[in-house]
């Protein structure tokens, strides 16, 4: 039996997210059995919109690199993300990792592709939609090259539904605003959040010019340094709390101009300058940071 058997985190620097993603799992749970008023669950349900966003990029560490030791204890983790961004057990592994990380050079095939069918570059909200739209069935067509992780993936998936269906019909209003309602708007943030990290960047060879970074302190607090996206693509499995590290190593093959200098700067650059933009035949015309 070796150390890890011993121990529940692989990864001592899991404990605060994880604290704040289980807090809020049980907040929710606590709210359905003792809230009935409409404008207090929707008031709430806006209010939750950020904070779980930020649960969504926690739940993309956790698929890259398991948080617990033991898979029971995963599995229970993963239902609560589940619960917060849509995403059920394996759907990201399987649509993200196995399939993003190894296609994201080539449009063509990328699971997260940013590219329309005639080369030009999506705005932001269509890509939203268009990713969110089709996650599911992209973690299908992934699923067929990994058939253990896809059945794992199924199983969770009905669960998943099935409890989430119950709380809906035993309580429909509590189910829609503190389960379905945030799951749905999950998805779709998992998907926005996406855009930034690629789009426009038409390399197909040097990984160093394919990720946008962004190394604003609070970003990175906030999202567990997804911010230094190029390191997380040069070594996919490396635990989110050692990113800052990497990038350090191999910022010197970074280009300047792939740098997010603040969170106003994403802001501005991403959601108000490419959300509603509509056509783009020359991908090197996304906006720059």
């Amino acid at each position: 039996m070796t150390a890890d058997s011993y121990t529940v985190l692989r990864n001592t620097a899991d404990r605060v997210p994880l604290f704040f993603i289980l807090s809020l799992t049980a907040l929710d749970f606590f709210l359905y059995f003792t809230v009935e008023n409409f404008w207090a669950l929707s008031i709430y349900f806006v209010a939750m919109i950020i904070p779980k966003g930020c649960i969504c990029a926690w739940n993309h560490h956790h698929q890259h690199t398991k948080t617990f030791n033991q898979t029971p204890w995963n599995r229970l983790l993963e239902l609560a993300y589940a619960f917060h961004t849509g995403v059920t057990t394996n759907l990201w592994l399987l649509h993200h990792v196995f399939g993003h990380h190894h296609h994201y050079l080539d449009q063509s095939v990328d699971e997260s592709r940013w590219k329309r069918a005639d080369g030009s570059t999506m705005g932001e909200l269509e890509y939203t939609i268009n990713i969110a739209l089709t996650a599911y069935y992209r973690g299908y067509q992934a699923g067929k090259r990994y058939p253990k992780h896809y059945r794992t993936h199924i199983t969770y998936t009905v669960i998943t539904f099935s409890i989430v269906g119950a709380l809906a019909w035993y309580q429909p209003l509590q189910g829609m605003m503190l389960f379905v309602f945030p799951m749905m708007t999950g998805l779709l943030m998992t998907a926005w959040a996406t855009y930034d990290h690629h789009a426009g960047l038409d390399e197909t060879q040097d990984h160093f010019k394919a990720s946008y970074n962004n190394t604003n302190v609070v970003f990175n607090t906030l999202t567990g340094n997804l911010g230094y996206h190029t390191a997380h693509h040069y070594k996919q499995g490396l635990h989110w709390s050692e990113l800052p590290r990497l990038h350090d190593e191999i910022k010197h093959n970074i280009p300047e101009e792939l740098y997010f200098s603040s969170i106003w700067d994403m802001i501005t650059n991403s959601f108000v300058g490419r959300a509603f933009k509509l056509s783009s035949k020359n991908p090197d015309s996304a906006p720059s940071p």
